[in-house]
């Protein structure tokens, strides 16, 4: 929540606040060193309720002792970036070398589910040491700034590099905006020399690309560093000590070596073209991906503009898909880099509802697979059980053209997936 759901009990709170104050001030002279602590204790107590109003009393438990931890957190990263204005929002920019600002409406949902991501996202640059200033703007509170500078949706990431703007084109989680800022502003590699900078290293990131070269020279390495550079959702690291490399991907046997590591079952992939920019970049789009992909609002434009455009969509509850994924992993493991596998909570009404209307089953309730061919924007249905056996034959009919289009209800349109990522247009 972006507001607080108790403002009377906070008002109440403030009241009794400024009275403890006053009382404390007007009898401070008159009180032993014991009451003087006393009344201490009493008001920090007190302040401390104020900001934690909405949490359980002391024997809570452990769980809910978590989620305030968290909270806790958030509160304080949201701290770090910086609130702009009528009055500093030039300022700021122009005095800062490198300002990443989002541009938000407190209504909006995307900019409510996007806003934790990048206050972590500023924690995690200020500890890095990094230049870069992250800003948010309440665009609908201060539209003219808004517009002065170009914020149009909701929410807008924009970089500005000594004044002037550019499109944010990474992720948006956390980890993925601080691989952006840190690319964007002159870290487009990570060099890993030690055992301790390697087990860091594999504790900060879920998914990195690791290169081992002999030396950190020549067209392999050049082509390396020019992939990492245009690459923007991924981080690059590289190690010249072989044992070093292999605490980050275990299965390296010579120097000269480039893989993906995945925090999933398919855990680690080699590369093994050769090195050259755009044969990299290639190889990255078509294994970033997890076996089986959860959509989500902040990760749609990625999963739409994935190269792979056979993709099947598995439409389930949360519960049901729990038992369906391990099976459904092994069925994509058959079928990599050549349909891609998206799961969607049934009940999730904003990302499952707009696909199910196209085949007129908008009001299942129960497991379904459904597929689009990108390329000639077909449709297709699993019309037996969604067994893991029945959903490998279907992605072999797929692959082989044996199974026929789904005609019913309506046809995709040519914007279909654009009413989906429309609160996401100004971040791509």
């Amino acid at each position: 929540m972006l507001f607080s759901k108790n403002p009377p009990s906070r008002f109440l709170l403030l009241t009794l606040t400024f009275v403890l104050l006053l009382s404390f001030s007007i009898n401070i002279n008159a009180s032993d060193p014991t009451n003087s602590e006393d009344d201490s204790d009493d008001l920090e107590q007190l302040l401390a309720l104020d900001e934690q109003e909405d949490q359980l009393p002391e024997d809570q438990d452990q769980e809910s002792s978590s989620r305030f931890s968290e909270a806790e957190v958030l509160s304080k990263a949201q701290r770090i970036v910086l609130e702009l204005n009528s009055d500093n929002s030039k300022r700021v920019i122009d005095e800062n070398e490198f300002v990443l600002l989002l541009g938000y409406a407190p209504w909006c949902v995307r900019s409510a589910e996007l806003m934790p991501q990048f206050a972590e996202a500023a924690t995690s640059l200020k500890e890095l040491g990094s230049p870069v200033l992250m800003a948010k703007l309440d665009a609908e509170r201060y539209p003219k700034v808004a517009s002065l500078l170009d914020i149009k949706g909701f929410p807008t990431l924009l970089l500005f590099v000594n004044g002037t703007s550019q499109a944010y084109t990474g992720g948006f989680s956390a980890e993925e905006i601080v691989i952006w800022a840190r690319k964007k502003t002159g870290v487009p590699v990570i060099r890993i020399n030690t055992v301790t900078e390697a087990e860091d290293f594999l504790e900060k990131h879920h998914m990195f690309v690791i290169g081992l070269f002999e030396k950190f020279e020549g067209s392999d390495y050049k082509a390396f560093i020019k992939a990492a550079m245009s690459d923007n959702e991924i981080q690059f690291a590289e190690a010249s000590n072989i044992e070093v490399a292999k605490l980050l991907y275990p299965d390296i046997k010579a120097t000269n070596f480039l893989g993906i590591v995945k925090s999933e079952p398919e855990r680690y992939t080699a590369y093994d073209g050769t090195f050259e920019m755009e044969n990299i970049l290639q190889f990255l789009d078509y294994n970033k991906f997890p076996l089986v992909t959860k959509l989500t609002e902040l990760n749609s434009v990625r999963v739409y503009s994935s190269p792979v455009k056979l993709q099947v969509y598995v439409f389930a509850k949360a519960d049901d898909f729990k038992t369906l994924l391990e099976p459904l992993q092994d069925v994509a493991r058959k079928f990599i880099t050549k349909v891609m596998f998206i799961y969607i909570d049934i009940v999730d009404e904003n990302l499952a509802k707009p696909f199910l209307t196209l085949f007129g089953l908008e009001e299942s309730k129960n497991t379904l697979v459904t597929a689009f061919d990108n390329k000639g924007s077909s449709k297709y249905l699993l019309q037996s059980d969604p067994t893991p056996s029945n959903i490998e034959e279907f992605c072999s009919g797929l692959l082989h053209g044996s199974i026929s289009t789904y005609f019913k209800s309506q046809p995709i349109p040519d914007n279909v997936r654009v009413k989906f990522c429309v609160s996401l247009i100004s971040l791509t």
